[in-house]
């Protein structure tokens, strides 16, 4: 009997997303570790400090394009900005996460 091989993916990010994404493509079991309840990463702006959890600025904006910054396999909407405020760019995160069914 053949079993499907768990693999731990360290935090919902960008990275832990397509990680996690990768792992499904191949029928392996991801299993994420996330020290939240969001997704995003750093991208996820927090109001408070929370011990061990990093978080961009609320101003913050990505330094790269969309077009550079995009998941190969899932654009941003076209009518999302060029350079993409971080709430825009989780607004992209949980989009990619329904359409692969990842979290």
């Amino acid at each position: 009997m053949e079993t499907t091989k768990r693999i731990c993916v360290a935090g919902a990010g960008y990275s832990g997303l397509t990680s996690i994404k990768a792992c499904l493509e191949e029928d392996l079991s991801p299993v994420c570790f996330e020290k939240t309840d969001q997704l995003g990463g750093l991208w996820y702006y927090r109001e408070d400090d929370v011990k061990g959890v990093g978080s961009v600025m609320k101003p913050t904006v990505t330094n790269t394009s969309k077009e550079m910054s995009a998941f190969s396999d899932f654009p941003p909407p076209k009518d999302f900005p060029a350079y993409m405020h971080n709430s825009c760019l989780l607004k992209y995160f949980n989009m990619y996460s329904e359409k692969f069914d990842l979290v």
